[in-house]
């Protein structure tokens, strides 16, 4: 159990970026400054741009969640309290040593708070499309502002 706890806690901090190739009904031009804007409303800031090869780097600082500190903090808890239960139930006479693994639950939320506060990039590169009118993106950014984008959109891409 602990051994899950333990990767459990570890994944929250994990790096998830995706890549997903979007197609709109749209020109490159006005797809781009649409995208371009949409990410500066979410804090990104502009880091490289290459017209040539039609690339644009973003870059924005990622807040870490309370919540989800207090949390995985709550269940280091309650982890270290079973792992205290089952040792104490073994070595009676030890159970106050024990009992005081629970005070390292902090440590699972100071982790998180550390290790998930991070600059994030995204990558937006324009790919060729043989059809007038129409645009065809390959974006590189952490899963959830991708799932966040296909759900904004005001126009609905097509994922390719």
């Amino acid at each position: 159990m602990m051994v899950g706890l333990f990767f459990f806690i570890r994944a929250s901090v994990k790096d998830r970026t995706e890549q997903v190739t979007l197609k709109y009904p749209i020109p490159e031009d006005t797809l781009l400054n649409q995208l371009q804007d949409y990410f500066e409303k979410r804090a990104y800031k502009i880091t490289s741009s290459n017209p040539e090869t039609k690339q644009l780097t973003l870059e924005g600082f990622v807040q870490p969640s309370l919540f989800l500190a207090i949390f995985l903090s709550f269940l280091a808890a309650i982890g270290l309290l079973c792992l205290a239960l089952v040792l104490s139930l073994l070595y009676a006479p030890l159970t106050g040593l024990f009992l005081c693994l629970i005070l390292l639950a902090p440590v699972a939320g100071v982790f998180y708070w550390k290790k998930a506060a991070r600059l994030e990039q995204i990558s937006l590169k324009l790919e060729p499309v043989n059809q007038p009118g129409q645009s065809c993106i390959t974006i590189t950014a952490h899963r959830d502002e991708l799932i966040q984008l296909q759900q904004i959109q005001t126009i609905q891409p097509t994922v390719v």
